[in-house]
């Protein structure tokens, strides 16, 4: 039975609704295939590098309807031409511009960090402008999948562990890339993904299946999801994993039910990279006749690499196992999205090799780039405020850069850089070095050399001892290469790989002040780091601009504003870890007399590291009068949160005013508390401001029993402060 939890989308999938006359034309043109021509449609190759003889007779003969890895204006309308003059379909070109297309944009993930919604639709926006310039109609983009366990690399890809935050960055991510830009040929088609469920793989392990309840899919795993389908998004990536035992490709419940059901998604559901045949090896097909049948049944419109559609569909038809209704149903959903690019009337549209030439790594694309980099890194320690660098003191003549990853370009770009290169990129030393313009001399030493996750280069240890101790500051780069995290990049250790730990403790024990940076994918144990270190900034893998993000940070030419979309744990063994635990029987605090009876750990600490929100800046800000508009509200009326925030340092910055609602008394277990809102507001030295935050029914309601959205009446409490931490507090009752 299908449990209608979730409202019905406002608006439909991008190109779904095109009105009579594009109809009519895709209509015309469905009618006009042939079987062989309409399968076609259905299948996606891909093209790495050159394409071949095969690819180009394939193409030829209709058999190919979409391609991916296929990249370059050039290389794709000479393909797009192979197509048209053999009276073809013209293909639908695709490629996985995750965080960027050329000029490379921090990592999901680190964008999310910077709770900017503009910025980061900012971000989509440039990478859909490159993409389209260089022949690319449509992206595998945004993934929404929300994961508290940092072990699974493509923590790197989403949004971080809350669904408000991941919902409302899906939305603007849709955005961005499908229509910020002023014309089509400069948006691309966005895909949501990875539906659903795919962000709580079983010890974070990628692929790896794990059954999650309904009201944990419903809370956590599909409200992103229908945030993007809310903005338009044109296709959905089905996830490699399964949901009540049943894989995505063959959940009739997701798919049929809650997707198109519930949510209302009209647009074209896509598989990941050889979804159908992984049916055989999950165990529920046994061949991949049978897994074709499954998938094309579940409304499967297209086909990623493994031509099953190419192979079986037709013996499917011949032997009445599936009607022609089915497939000319998928067919019309791929037309209706190239319609929508223009192909129809133009298939050469985004195939102007001038325009790829002016924009890919343009001046405001990389001015973007740095603004996200700056704003996403966080600030984590800056004891007795050792930073910003004072570059005109007298007393700092000399800086060690030291560290694996202090002259890294490849592992700034993360995994998925497109066609980044990383000769483009700004090395953590390069950004210093430009920056200082021999104003202070630096120094450099690798430390310890990264041989995969072995312990590896002590013999480099004394030389960056030496370096230290000649300096007045030694930053030390740290982190892990860029195909550590990502897909297939699941960590069992959440300590940095190698010897990098032992190098940090060496160099502290020098006695010279240490500024340690982190680029890194995903959240790693920095305890031992945070107590070697007089500075700790998270640079996350920032992208083309990262290293002059970094020295922007360090030297004090931008103030951190950064804040994190997720728990940094304090012991590897506290994962998964994540701020918003259901209220339990105990409590979660052990006190001053360590109270066994409750739910935290004997041998270290309950509390993560960095809990979310988390971020500090160079500015102080002191939080007063929290109060409310009113003690109670109906469900018809709403009431109003007002802080006042000063900026109590003599500097600007930028504070994220965070909103966490708690309801006391439920029909079922609830959290301790969930982001609801949150402002940012730019507050110059002394100044105070009052921030405001309306509150009304659509922020108290919740999954209720019958796994419906339900608000119950009853007593909150509102918790305003800079991060998930907070108890400054107050309550209101809903009657």
């Amino acid at each position: 039975m299908t449990n209608l939890s979730i409202e019905n989308s406002k608006k439909t999938a991008l190109g779904s609704d095109l009105g009579n006359d594009a109809n009519n034309r895709i209509e015309s043109l469905l009618n006009s295939l042939s079987l062989a021509q309409k399968i076609g449609q259905l299948n996606l190759i891909p093209i790495e590098g050159k394409p071949t003889s095969e690819h180009h007779a394939l193409i030829a003969e209709g058999k190919v309807g979409s391609v991916l890895k296929s990249n370059g204006a050039a290389q794709n309308r000479a393909l797009q031409e192979i197509a048209v003059s053999n009276g073809q379909v013209p293909l639908l070109f695709q490629e996985d511009v995750i965080h960027g297309y050329k000029t490379i944009t921090p990592v999901p993930l680190a964008e999310a960090a910077s709770w900017d919604l503009d910025l980061i639709q900012s971000s989509a926006a440039v990478a859909a402008r490159e993409a389209a310039a260089s022949g690319i109609h449509l992206t595998y983009a945004p993934m929404v999948d929300v994961s508290r366990d940092p072990r699974w690399g493509r923590i790197l890809e989403g949004a971080g562990e809350d669904p408000f935050l991941g919902s409302l960055i899906a939305e603007r991510r849709v955005l961005g890339f499908q229509a910020t830009n002023t014309l089509q040929t400069e948006n691309v088609l966005a895909t949501v993904k990875h539906f659903a469920g795919y962000g709580a793989a079983l010890a974070g392990r990628d692929y790896n299946i794990q059954d999650i309840s309904e009201r944990e899919l419903r809370e956590i795993h599909l409200p992103p999801f229908k945030a993007a389908i809310d903005a338009g998004v044109s296709s959905i990536m089905l996830a490699y994993t399964a949901y009540d035992g049943t894989p995505l490709t063959c959940n009739e419940f997701l798919v049929q039910d809650v997707l198109k059901g519930e949510l209302g998604f009209q647009g074209l559901v896509m598989t990941d990279w050889e979804t159908i045949p992984n049916l055989i090896k999950i165990g529920v097909a046994e061949d991949l006749k049978q897994a074709t049948l499954m998938a094309i049944s579940n409304n499967v419109d297209m086909d990623m690499t493994s031509n099953a559609y190419t192979l079986h569909l037709k013996a499917l038809l011949d032997e009445d196992k599936i009607s022609l209704d089915i497939i000319d149903e998928s067919v019309r959903r791929v037309l209706r999205l190239k319609y929508t690019v223009g192909l129809f009337d133009d298939p050469y549209l985004y195939f102007d090799e001038q325009r790829e030439t002016n924009e890919l790594l343009k001046t405001e694309n990389k001015q973007t780039a740095l603004a996200l980099s700056r704003k996403s890194m966080v600030l984590l320690e800056n004891k007795n405020g050792i930073l910003p660098l004072d570059s005109s003191n007298s007393n700092l003549t000399k800086i060690a850069v030291i560290g694996p990853f202090a002259k890294t370009k490849a592992d700034l770009n993360g995994w998925w850089f497109a066609e980044g290169n990383p000769e483009d990129t700004f090395s953590v030393f390069e950004g210093l070095d430009t920056a200082l313009a021999g104003k202070i001399k630096l120094s450099y030493a690798q430390g310890v050399s990264i041989d995969k996750f072995t312990q590896s280069g002590a013999e480099l240890i004394p030389e960056a001892i030496k370096t230290a101790e000649e300096a007045d500051i030694a930053v030390v780069v740290l982190g892990e290469e860029y195909w550590m995290s990502g897909e297939g990049g699941g960590t069992a250790s959440l300590h940095l790989p190698g010897l990098q730990e032992q190098l940090l403790e060496a160099i502290a024990f020098t006695g010279t002040p240490v500024v340690t940076v982190i680029v890194s994918g995903r959240p790693y144990v920095l305890t031992d780091i945070a107590k070697n270190s007089n500075a700790l900034l998270q640079a996350w893998m920032p992208g083309t601009m990262g290293g002059k993000a970094v020295a922007d940070i360090l030297l004090g030419d931008y103030n951190p504003a950064g804040r994190l979309p997720v728990t940094f744990p304090y012991h590897s063994g506290q994962v998964p870890i994540y701020y918003n635990y259901k209220r339990t029987s105990h409590t979660f605090d052990a006190g001053e007399n360590d109270l066994r009876y409750s739910t935290t750990y004997r041998d270290v600490q309950s509390e993560p590291l960095y809990c979310f929100g988390f971020g500090l800046s160079y500015s102080k800000f002191e939080y007063s009068n929290l109060r409310l508009s009113s003690q109670s509200m109906t469900l018809d009326s709403s009431i109003i949160v007002s802080v006042d925030v000063k900026n109590v340092s003599e500097r600007q910055g930028i504070e994220t005013v965070q909103l966490y609602i708690r309801d006391e008394v439920a029909s079922v277990s609830r959290p301790f508390k969930e982001l609801k809102d949150f402002a940012q507001v730019l507050l110059l030295p002394e100044q105070q401001q009052t921030i405001e935050f309306v509150i009304a029914s659509d922020k108290l309601g919740f999954i209720g029993k019958n796994l419906s959205t339900v608000v119950e009446n009853g007593e909150f409490t509102v918790f305003v402060g800079s991060d998930s931490s907070t108890n400054e507090s107050l309550q209101f009752r809903l009657s």
